[in-house]
């Protein structure tokens, strides 16, 4: 086991993923398309490494501007919580956090949801995953249909999140969440990150067939990236955060 298994497994991994989940790429694309053209936003989640997902929805060079990104430490820079909550392990198991995360979010009714969470069985997750749909929003989850499977739900209601969700993309990470027989090998951040760019690539195909220009990210650090985010970013004043 080292870095070249890795390479090899994980390889064929992403490739496989992004074959399977093609169908299901286009479901999300549309989502988060009509969203889009209704004036919504795309709100994405994820606590602990799925985060990492949101950072990949919002914010980033080559991304989606009318994005945003929800956090558990929300509960401490929007809604006034000392910051010691965050020294809480099982936070993300804690379902009325959930509640407070959609209360300090600048969410309007055409917004649209990317929850990332591989296990699909934490509190916080589930019942925003619920919260969301009892508001009407469109719900999309990226989850590891074979862990979740495989998981006990944490939720009082019994559901996973992708039970929930609208369109549910499948990682492909395997129970653990590791690749290797040692081990190590982390999966979900990787296929997830995959799916994340099938899904903005097909978006923007669409508004560009469409005759419109898509409001894309360009990195801050080339010529004229930042003056251009700024402008784009103006036009989503009040609806999306960013924050260092």
């Amino acid at each position: 086991m080292n870095a070249q298994t890795y390479l090899e497994a994980i390889t064929e991994l992403v490739g496989k993923v992004g074959t399977e989940q093609a169908g299901n790429v286009q479901r999300a694309a549309d989502l988060i398309t009509e969203s889009l053209n209704a004036g919504g936003v795309v709100q994405a989640f994820g606590s602990g490494h799925s985060e990492a997902l949101a950072m990949e929805i919002a914010g980033r060079a080559g991304g989606l501007v009318p994005t945003n990104r929800i956090a558990l430490r929300d509960i401490v820079l929007w809604g006034g919580e000392p910051v010691e909550v965050l020294e809480d392990q099982l936070l993300e198991r804690r379902t009325e956090v959930a509640h407070r995360l959609y209360e300090l979010a600048p969410i309007q009714p055409a917004d649209v949801f990317v929850l990332a969470s591989n296990s699909g069985i934490n509190g916080v997750v589930v019942e925003l995953a619920l919260l969301i749909k009892e508001r009407g929003h469109g719900l999309i989850a990226v989850t590891s249909l074979d862990h979740t499977a495989r998981s006990e739900p944490r939720h009082p209601s019994g559901k996973r999140l992708s039970e929930i969700a609208d369109v549910v993309l499948d990682n492909g990470a395997p129970y653990g969440d590791v690749i290797l027989e040692n081990q190590s090998g982390a999966v979900s951040s990787v296929t997830a990150a995959v799916l994340a760019q099938m899904v903005v690539t097909e978006v923007v195909r669409r508004l560009q067939e469409a005759g419109q220009t898509p409001p894309i990210y360009l990195s801050a650090n080339i010529a004229g990236g930042y003056e251009h985010n700024q402008q784009l970013e103006a036009r989503y004043a009040g609806r999306i955060r960013r924050i260092a």
